[in-house]
């Protein structure tokens, strides 16, 4: 399964991070399908690709609750049409 989420990116203290889909299986810096967005939290900035993460997002894609939130602060679910439920899984 594919997930939306973050991918740790810069120096100790400095960190960014970039917001990519990735399989689950893989580890947080393993090799991304897409990168479809960036994040810095020092800074509150956000860039995102809105046609691939919808694309994502519609496949049955399930971001992470960081992606979650970062999203809903975009306002993508409202855009799009989307209502991001968590589902959980055991």
């Amino acid at each position: 399964m594919v997930k939306p989420r973050l991918k740790r990116h810069g120096k100790k203290q400095r960190v960014t991070y970039r917001i990519i889909a990735i399989d689950t299986q893989f580890r947080r810096e393993g090799e991304a399908i897409e990168e479809v967005g960036f994040y810095n939290p020092r800074k509150e900035q956000t860039r995102l690709d809105l046609s691939a993460i919808i694309a994502l997002l519609k496949e049955g894609a399930q971001p992470t609750q960081t992606v979650r939130d970062i999203l809903k602060r975009a306002k993508v679910p409202e855009q799009v049409g989307i209502n991001l439920q968590l589902k959980i899984e055991f």
